[in-house]
C-alpha cells in the first residue's frame, strides 16, 4: 500500500490566535507596549502614513472619501490618535484585547472620544470581525494581518496595509507572539508598493499597501 508524507509543516501553520492573545495579554497597554520597546517611532512612523494617504489621494486623482475609518487591531488607538483621526473624520477601532480598548476609551483617546471622532470599540479580533457593508471609507491593518472583505468599505473606499516584510524572501515566524513576517515578493504581483524609510536597523523593513 503506497502512503503519502505530510505537507512539511510552515511558519504559517504554527500562527495560533491563542497564544497570540496570550502574548498580548501580557503587554503593558502604553505606547511603549505597543511598539515592543520601539514607542519613539510612534511620530516618524504616523506621519510616513499621513504623507503616503495623502499622496496616494493627490497623485492617482482618487475618488477616496476622507469620512470613515477602522482600526484593525487597534491596541489602545496609537495609530487611530496620531495618524488616522488626522486624516479622517471618525475611526471605530477593532481590538481583541479589553484592556487596550478601555485604556483608549477611558485614557489616551478621551479626548477623541469626548468630541464625537471616535465610534465604536469591537472587542474582537480580526479574525471574527466583519465589518458592516458599506461603513468604511478605508480599513486599515497595520502590523496585524487579518481576513478583511471588501464589501465592508464603501464605493470608491481602499484597504490600507503596513507591514513587516522578510527580506530573506522566506516567512519567518516569531514563536513569541505566534505571527509571521513575509515576503514582500508574495504581494508585489497585486499591490502598489511605498517603502517605510528611516526607521532604526536591524528592524525589518516596513512596506505600505493601498488595496482598490
Amino acid at each position: 500500500m503506497f502512503s503519502v508524507a505530510a505537507a512539511p509543516e510552515t511558519p504559517n501553520d504554527k500562527i495560533s490566535y491563542k497564544k497570540a492573545a496570550d502574548y498580548w495579554d501580557k503587554i503593558d497597554p502604553s505606547i511603549e507596549g505597543m511598539l515592543g520597546g520601539f514607542g519613539t517611532l510612534t511620530e516618524l512612523d504616523c506621519a510616513t502614513s499621513i504623507r503616503f494617504i495623502t499622496e496616494f489621494c493627490t497623485q492617482t486623482n482618487s475618488a477616496l472619501a476622507l469620512d470613515y475609518a477602522c482600526d484593525c487591531g487597534a491596541g489602545i488607538g496609537r495609530v487611530s490618535k496620531n495618524f488616522l483621526l488626522n486624516v479622517f473624520k471618525k475611526v471605530d477601532l477593532v481590538e481583541q484585547n479589553p484592556k487596550f480598548l478601555e485604556q483608549a476609551k477611558v485614557d489616551y483617546m478621551k479626548e477623541e472620544v469626548a468630541a464625537g471622532k471616535v465610534g465604536d470599540f469591537f472587542p474582537l479580533g480580526l479574525q471574527d470581525f466583519n465589518p458592516e457593508v458599506g461603513r468604511y471609507d478605508m480599513i486599515w491593518s497595520q502590523w496585524v494581518l487579518g481576513h478583511l472583505t471588501d464589501g465592508a468599505l464603501k464605493p470608491n473606499g481602499v484597504i490600507g496595509v503596513k507591514e513587516n516584510v522578510c527580506p530573506r524572501g522566506v516567512v519567518e515566524l516569531d514563536e513569541q507572539d505566534s505571527s509571521v513576517t513575509r515576503p514582500a515578493k508574495a504581494l508585489e504581483a497585486i499591490l502598489k508598493r511605498a517603502v517605510q524609510t528611516g526607521f532604526p536597523r536591524g528592524l525589518y523593513p516596513v512596506n505600505m499597501y493601498i488595496l482598490q
